[in-house]
């Protein structure tokens, strides 16, 4: 989680939540979006179809996304948009049904192309962060549906490509009367990835997640938008604040 950063400098900031195995454990945060334009979910989380040996591995607890929105009040198939931050397994998991339908069937799926060219690849470090097999199964549609660059995919509905966690990562922007909410994906998962030069051992090009967490994190800090945390289990719903050189996440939750 905390890559190049010494364990002196970031075990203060976890030492209430340290697992007993130096693991932490992370939540699988979606964002639901009600816009005049449609209803937009922001990730899918890990889904319904890992087998057990897996889930067991990854102590992957809790209710998958199509439960989740039931239970909220919300018929999945509602759903017009789904922007995902990128196709790891932990955020692309919930595409499907436990069966193998899609989960979300009248929705555009939207990512950006080159991440899916990097999902789908052969080099040996990607595969091991993205589940294939399962991509194939949702790769038409997810082609279908694909953005090259930063776009505006729904009235207000801002995609911004980033890189840098992954080769085709994107940062979703909502835009409305009373303010932006933001969506950084793995470039802002817990409050000390509020500086930019705290990045995780498995961004593929770390040099590229600094430098663009310092563009985009200014941006959000001068627009003061809400900011959503992907994996913070507590309070992830905050702001980032300008602090000298760097940023500092002040939670409103």
């Amino acid at each position: 989680m905390f890559g190049p950063v010494p364990r002196t400098m970031w075990e203060r900031l976890v030492a209430d939540e340290l697992n007993p195995d130096a693991t932490l454990t992370q939540a699988l945060n979606c964002l639901l979006a009600e816009t005049p334009a449609g209803r937009v979910l922001v990730e899918t989380g890990i889904g319904e179809r890992m087998d057990e040996r897996h889930r067991a591995q990854r102590t992957v607890r809790g209710e998958a996304i199509l439960p989740t929105l039931r239970t909220a009040g919300f018929d999945p198939a509602t759903v017009d948009l789904v922007a995902l931050s990128h196709l790891h397994f932990d955020h692309a998991g919930g595409l499907l049904d436990a069966a193998g339908a899609a989960a979300f069937p009248r929705a555009r799926i939207a990512a950006q192309r080159a991440e899916w060219e990097f999902a789908l690849g052969g080099n040996p470090r990607l595969q091991a962060s993205y589940e294939q097999d399962e991509l194939r199964l949702v790769e038409q549609a997810g082609l279908e549906g694909a953005v090259q660059g930063s776009a505006e995919v729904l009235p207000g509905v801002e995609l911004i490509q980033t890189g840098g966690h992954s080769g085709g990562h994107q940062a979703v922007a909502i835009h409305g009367p009373a303010g932006t909410v933001g969506f950084f994906g793995d470039l802002c998962m817990r409050p000390w990835s509020a500086n930019p030069r705290w990045v995780p051992s498995f961004d593929d090009f770390p040099l590229t997640s600094v430098e663009v967490k310092g563009s985009l994190f200014r941006r959000a800090a001068e627009e003061r938008w809400t900011v959503v945390l992907s994996h913070e289990p507590r309070r992830p719903v905050g702001r980032l604040v300008a602090d000298r050189d760097r940023f500092r996440f002040e939670s409103l939750s």
